[in-house]
């Protein structure tokens, strides 16, 4: 396990159901530009969701035509290119998203020391169900030859954003369309296809919360609710300022809604 210096910081965390990808996308960035302007005066901040279905391409987006985008869109799915690390890959139900927005320098780690606490938290947690996961030169956390937890992270001025999506039971046949994380002759899984079983975000997620804080040695917040209607403004204030207006739920009641 990484030690963490000093006092443990207090990461905020806020679950925002099912949102549009560029929703979120322009919440980090103003989150961002928010910790950037405010670098000692800034909690750091979690958020788990889930998203519609979307195709995200990172900063070699240009490898990927017009006429492949739009085959993809075609599938009922949006089409958005990013500015995180890594290629092609997909994002929808069943798909536990996490975004911790912070300063590095509150955890003394450098950027592959960040990635490589992210894949231990899914390390971890995947060793709960007794599945033997394990770190890749291809980044992300593999089963065998499948994927089951891709990372993309951006880090500007030490300030991190976008991060990793962990399969539990994701709709599989998204991927068929597409060479995920733009790796040939590897596959994707889930956590449900591995056992054979359902396993979904709301079983997941307070295991996730629990092997964070263990990793990270960090506290958190009990979790937040933002709920679908909140405007991208209200989502930012909500964060940024810690107002009251979102549902403060306990572990148990704020997964019913998952």
């Amino acid at each position: 396990m990484h030690v963490i210096k000093g006092t443990s910081p207090l990461f905020q965390c806020f679950y925002l159901g099912k949102i549009k990808y560029l929703k979120a996308l322009k919440l980090q960035e103003t989150l961002v530009q928010w910790q950037t302007n405010h670098l000692n005066n800034c909690n750091p901040i979690l958020l788990l969701l889930q998203h519609y279905p979307v195709y995200t391409v990172g900063i070699r987006s240009s490898v990927y035509s017009k006429q492949e985008e739009n085959h993809l869109l075609s599938l009922g799915a949006d089409f958005v290119r990013t500015k995180r690390g890594g290629l092609i890959t997909f994002h929808g139900p069943g798909q536990l998203v996490a975004y911790p927005i912070f300063n590095l320098k509150i955890v003394d780690f450098g950027v592959r020391k960040y990635v490589e606490t992210l894949e231990e938290v899914i390390i971890n947690l995947s060793g709960r169900y007794g599945i033997q996961a394990e770190r890749s030169p291809h980044t992300g956390v593999w089963v065998g030859n499948n994927k089951l937890c891709a990372m993309g992270i951006n880090c500007q001025g030490r300030i991190t954003s976008h991060g990793l999506a962990l399969n539990c039971n994701t709709d599989m046949k998204w991927f068929s369309h597409i060479v995920a994380c733009g790796i040939h002759g590897k596959g994707v899984t889930s956590f449900t296809e591995i056992l054979q079983k359902p396993v979904t975000v709301k079983e997941v997620l307070p295991m996730f919360l629990d092997e964070f804080s263990r990793c990270f040695n960090c506290d958190m917040t009990p979790l937040r609710h933002l709920p679908e209607a909140f405007s991208l403004d209200d989502m930012y204030e909500e964060v940024s300022h810690n107002s009251p207006r979102s549902n403060l739920l306990s572990r148990q009641e704020s997964y019913e809604d998952m």
